[in-house]
């Protein structure tokens, strides 16, 4: 195992990583920003530097920097976390170079998985489902109408670099795909620096399923179930849980073996995750590869007992996986919310300083934290603070526990979407397990009077 990893993020997905490397014995190396200077990984790295100014460009997105701090301090490898520089196949490239083992997939993989078009084309040929679709980028918008045109309406168009619902709109004929295809193109290049776009069938009422899986480098390959991520705003998950109360047995195994074979068809090592759509009748589509760990990841490791940032560093280090697909358990139910520094009605960020911080407690729960009890928030970074993840023994017991937990979690000095999260468990369609991707635009802006008591 290795001696000293350099964690290359920040939040609280550095202090996750953090927390496992001091189990096993690992010295940590944290990375900061001039704003993150009283971040708490900052406090709980064993040794911490600087690497430049507060934005991310300057600090977090500086991998001369990164590296220049690996080499520095000894690390032999690299943990990328999640967002930032984790899908970066040149990031992944440069470690390999500079002789440190990149805790993830080779960047030949990060290549291919980080377009969607190319992604697209690798699951058609290892004959996992995918969205009626196009797998090559288009010229134009007129190119785009005449592709809609065959498919049928209506189609989204997507942006084939990057994340976070940035350069994606559902589009119901022509004269909308000429009005959104320039503006679309603009937001992808400037958060990309890739504009290519491609069409794809909308699928109507949908869900989001993904399956995690690990892959060491013996061959051995095993999926740890599905997560729900359908409760979405702005095409970004708020509340993720596992297992899926919507699936069948059936179905459940059908995911979990695609996802083995599209890991396999591409030589995947590490932990990654395959994002399904999935419709009414339970027909799954490919959606995109996650080739780095999952924002979500806890509500897996809360029904399988296995600790996934472990798991990804013994693969690193060159050790098989020690338990087989039949091994893997399934116990209780998890749900996780994300909670956000934002307004809870206009999702707008609300930067500040936090006054006051009561964090709930009891049976199941357990949380995930980037800020302590006299944060400054900034404005530069996502504004994920927090992520509350609640185990039970059934869905409903996890979801009582949630209403509680929430009802007890109290953040001063700043706005955050807690009243959000308390409509949304609240619900009657969340507990009764309707939960598409519209949920919040449907319930959430319409209807707020029919709730569970």
């Amino acid at each position: 195992m290795f001696k000293k990893v350099l964690i290359a993020n920040r939040g609280e997905i550095a202090v996750r990583v953090i927390r496992t490397c001091k189990a096993l014995g690992i010295t940590t190396i944290g990375v900061y920003s001039e704003a993150d200077a009283d971040a708490p990984h900052v406090k709980l790295a064993d040794e911490a530097y600087l690497i430049g100014g507060s934005r991310v460009a300057e600090s977090y997105l500086n991998i001369n920097k990164i590296l220049e701090v690996a080499r520095g301090t000894g690390a032999e490898a690299i943990h990328p976390g999640y967002g930032l520089l984790s899908e970066n196949a040149e990031f992944a490239r440069r470690c390999e170079e500079a002789g440190l083992i990149f805790i993830g997939p080779s960047p030949k993989v990060i290549s291919k998985m980080g377009s969607k078009i190319e992604s697209r084309k690798v699951m058609e040929e290892a004959g996992v489902p995918v969205v009626p679709g196009i797998t090559y980028p288009l010229s134009d918008a007129e190119e785009a109408v005449e592709v809609a045109d065959r498919i049928g309406y209506p189609v989204m168009l997507k942006a084939s670099a990057g994340g976070g619902g940035i350069g994606m709109q559902v589009v119901q004929n022509g004269d909308e795909i000429r009005k959104a295809f320039a503006g679309n193109q603009k937001r992808a290049t400037d958060f990309f620096g890739d504009g290519s776009m491609y069409i794809e069938k909308f699928v109507a009422n949908p869900r989001h399923i993904e399956i995690q899986i690990l892959a060491d480098g013996f061959g051995n390959t095993v999926y740890l179930w599905e997560r729900e991520c359908s409760i979405q705003r702005r095409h970004q998950k708020v509340v993720e849980e596992a297992p899926s109360s919507f699936i069948t047995e059936e179905t459940r195994t059908k995911m979990g073996e695609a996802a083995v074979k599209a890991a396999k068809s591409i030589g995947y090592k590490n932990a990654g995750t395959i994002e399904f759509l999935v419709d009414e009748e339970q027909n799954f589509y490919f959606l995109e590869m996650n080739t780095r760990l999952q924002v979500e990841h806890p509500v897996t490791e809360e029904i399988t007992g296995l600790d996934l940032v472990e798991q990804q560093l013994q693969i690193a280090a060159g050790k098989p996986l020690n338990f087989s697909q039949g091994e893997v358990k399934r116990e209780g139910h998890a749900i996780e919310v994300r909670i956000y520094a934002e307004d809870p009605k206009t999702f707008f960020p609300s930067p500040g300083k936090i006054t006051k911080l009561e964090l709930p407690n009891g049976p199941g729960v357990r949380h995930e934290l980037a800020i302590h009890g006299q944060s400054v928030v900034t404005p530069f970074y996502d504004p994920m603070i927090a992520k509350l993840v609640i185990k039970g023994s059934t869905r409903e017991e996890a979801i009582n526990r949630l209403q509680t937990a929430l009802a007890d979690y109290h953040i001063e000095g700043i706005k955050t979407n807690i009243p959000m999260l308390q409509e949304v468990v609240a619900h009657s369609a969340f507990h009764s397990g309707d939960t598409t991707t519209d949920f919040v635009s449907k319930y959430l802006k319409t209807n707020k009077t029919n709730k569970v008591k």
